[in-house]
């Protein structure tokens, strides 16, 4: 009978804050260096004072930085986990994929079924393979996220200076960002934009989705009409608001739901559709527009479409 690994308790640790850590949250930063340890333990210890910054009591939501010292009293930690090996043929689809790369971050393609990290069932996911891609980069960090089966480009961070400026474009709105998606059905010229409110909800099953709700939050998603098939549209799509699945749910409300979604689209357009060989959700990530976070280069980004793309486009234009 195998027992479990057993536990570690750790010696005081001073740590040194360097520049890559500086803006994070005192909590953020502890979470992710005491692996095993539950969060609710962290923020105990935060609480009663046992972290000290700079020989000094701090509130979870400290921002930390360059040249502080970090106090963490001993406390018991699981062993790390083993990294989890991503096979050759997929780390050099990942490393084919990225379309834009310098010191400060890169830009890659994602394709559709690879999640972005690990956890839930998922083993590994797109960070931690660009992590054994480039081992030697000291910090790879998520800019934001994109669903699994959404293909497109994604953005990770080599530096906690340039994820925070990331962020911060994020949360002021000063990213743009375009997807192309193929829907079904007609999509209306006169429809410019979908605004109605999004609340995540869970069901009896446990599968999380979104509605259209009143009590939701406010989403908005601008649209524009790119081509239109025989019983299919090529939109852009265009959200102003970040909402969990906005563009996915917003074409649903629209009467216009995305080829391929096992979540929104209906079951008898989804069987249709796989009879078609359109397997996949529709949903590109296509363009990104920004300012280069260090130098403030003006920056345009575009992720052209996958071979299994391409592939389901020919077959809606050939319907023609």
């Amino acid at each position: 009978m195998n027992s479990a690994p057993e536990s570690n308790i750790n010696a005081v640790q001073i740590i040194d804050v360097e520049d890559d850590y500086q803006g994070q949250r005192l909590d953020n930063f502890l979470i992710a260096r005491l692996k095993g340890v539950p969060k609710s333990k962290v923020y105990q210890i935060i609480r009663k004072g046992e972290v000290r910054v700079n020989k000094k009591r701090k509130k979870a939501d400290y921002r930390l930085e360059t040249g502080d010292q970090v106090r963490v009293p001993p406390i018991r930690t699981a062993d790390p986990k083993p990294v989890v090996k991503v096979y050759d043929k997929t780390l050099k689809l990942i490393e084919d994929s990225i379309i834009f790369e310098d010191e400060s971050f890169m830009a890659i393609n994602k394709p559709s079924g690879i999640a972005v990290h690990g956890g839930s069932g998922v083993s590994w996911g797109l960070i931690e393979a660009v992590r054994q891609i480039r081992p030697d980069v000291r910090r790879l960090e998520l800019v934001h996220r994109l669903d699994r089966d959404t293909s497109g480009i994604i953005l990770i961070a080599k530096k906690g200076s340039v994820l925070k400026v990331f962020h911060q474009y994020l949360q002021s709105k000063q990213m743009q960002k375009i997807y192309h998606a193929l829907v079904v059905g007609r999509w209306p010229k006169h429809k410019k934009e979908v605004d109605v409110p999004l609340r995540k909800i869970e069901l009896p099953s446990g599968e999380r989705i979104v509605k259209v709700d009143g009590k939701g939050k406010s989403s908005l998603t601008n649209y524009r009409v790119l081509n239109a098939y025989k019983g299919f549209s090529l939109v852009e799509a265009s959200p102003i608001t970040g909402r969990t699945h906005q563009i996915r749910v917003h074409c649903q409300f629209a009467g216009c739901p995305i080829v391929g979604d096992e979540k929104y689209c209906p079951e008898e357009d989804l069987k249709l559709q796989k009879s078609l060989g359109l397997s996949r959700l529709c949903l590109h990530a296509r363009e990104l527009r920004f300012k280069h976070p260090e130098s403030g280069k003006p920056m345009t980004l575009i992720a052209e479409y996958g071979s299994d793309l391409k592939f389901i486009l020919n077959v809606v234009q050939a319907g023609d």
